[in-house]
């Protein structure tokens, strides 16, 4: 039976990742407005994965009998200008959900939830390569972005992304 701390733990982490969906689909929409159609698929890829992330939790929780309850989706509220504001809004974000992934694993820990830390194990590995990605994206900006030539063929790199479901089997 899983604690219900980790229960509670759970369905606002479902929240979470519909949130970051809801702020990845935000910086689709600026890069859409800005003409880069590949950091905006780099996007819309993102925001279904954490889509998918949402629904692998609420799996779980109703495998395991538990209640979900999904709550309103705060509307993102950044000030994006210029071409790295996502970027470095991505990673800050990615870090946050990181903890709040750890915040999971270490209450499923406190109460010897095996099954719940096992579940978690993918995220911790997912969080390391999104945290990964994000900071990746950043360097490249950096190193490219002032040059309109490199930042065409940069944006031709991200547009080259395509959307794989999560590997994590329930």
């Amino acid at each position: 039976m899983i604690n219900e701390k980790v229960a509670v733990l759970l369905n606002q982490q479902i929240n979470a990742e519909f949130y970051s969906a809801y702020l990845y689909l935000d910086f689709y929409n600026f890069y859409v407005e800005q003409g880069l159609d590949g950091f905006a698929n780099w996007y819309q890829v993102q925001a279904q994965e954490e889509r998918d992330h949402a629904m692998l939790m609420m799996q779980y929780m109703q495998n395991n009998d538990l209640k979900v309850t999904l709550e309103a989706i705060e509307k993102p509220n950044l000030k994006l200008s210029e071409n790295m504001d996502p970027l470095r809004e991505g990673l800050k974000h990615e870090k946050y959900v990181t903890e709040l992934i750890h915040n999971i694993y270490d209450a499923a820990y406190s109460a010897k939830d095996f099954r719940t830390m096992q579940f978690l194990d993918w995220f911790v590995k997912e969080q390391g390569e999104e945290e990964t990605n994000a900071n990746d994206l950043i360097k490249k900006m950096e190193l490219f972005g002032s040059d309109p030539k490199s930042l065409y063929m940069l944006d031709n790199e991200l547009a080259a992304r395509t959307y794989a479901a999560p590997s994590l089997v329930l």
